[in-house]
């Protein structure tokens, strides 16, 4: 197996990678920067340039990979059209490009509240609201699909238990980047993670259970 990454030079997006390695999978790494990406991913990871936003530069990317995980999204900044151009555009050009391939899975990372409208977050040009469109354009692309859903990420990992959940019943909690990559990389080789969204945070004092588990616990 082989798999496209994009984002991969994100906080979540080097996460991932990492985790695709340490489980021995193969990792071809969608940049728009090539130094950035040669000065801070691991050695063995194949770069690829390319832009959501470029659809030829996708196909090409995808070219050998039967796996992609989607780890971008619009930084924070004045440009109103970001979360529409990245979280949105961006990601229809990928569910595109891997349909096209025939991708085996698409992973996505999303967020936790995308069906709050209301939400804070939407403050910040509807990002949430843009995400939202893109898991609707994903789940009615024939795509098979994992979206992964977080809560508010953190960069140092911890040892509480991963909690996962359906679309639509967590709106609070947060989870390190590292237990994302988890749950992310899991998905690949769970068939009962296959065309779910899922929900997921840590949380004090809570059993910990297996991904299989976790994911096969999902209706």
């Amino acid at each position: 197996m082989k798999a496209l990454v994009a984002g991969a030079t994100g906080q979540t997006g080097k996460q991932i990678v990492k985790q695709l390695l340490a489980q021995g999978i193969a990792v071809k790494a969608l940049v728009r920067d090539q130094a950035k990406a040669e000065s801070e991913l691991p050695e063995g990871v194949e770069i690829v340039v390319g832009d959501v936003l470029q659809p030829s530069s996708l196909r090409t990317a995808l070219a050998g990979c039967q796996v992609l995980l989607s780890a971008t999204g619009a930084t924070p900044s004045f440009d109103p059209s970001g979360p529409f151009k990245v979280d949105y555009e961006g990601s229809k050009n990928l569910v595109d490009a891997a349909k096209a391939a025939n991708v085996e899975q698409l992973v996505m990372v999303s967020s936790l509240c995308v069906s709050r409208l209301f939400h804070p977050l939407n403050l910040f040009w509807g990002v949430l609201y843009w995400k939202q469109q893109a898991e609707n354009y994903l789940k009615n692309s024939g795509v098979p699909y994992t979206i992964v859903r977080p809560g508010g990420l953190k960069n140092e990992d911890n040892d509480q238990a991963i909690v996962m959940s359906a679309a639509d019943t967590l709106f609070e909690g947060s989870i390190p980047r590292q237990k994302v990559a988890q749950v992310c990389v899991a998905a690949l080789t769970q068939p009962s993670a296959k065309n779910k969204v899922v929900e997921i945070i840590t949380r004090e004092n809570t059993a910990a259970q297996p991904l299989a588990s976790l994911f096969a616990n999902v209706g």
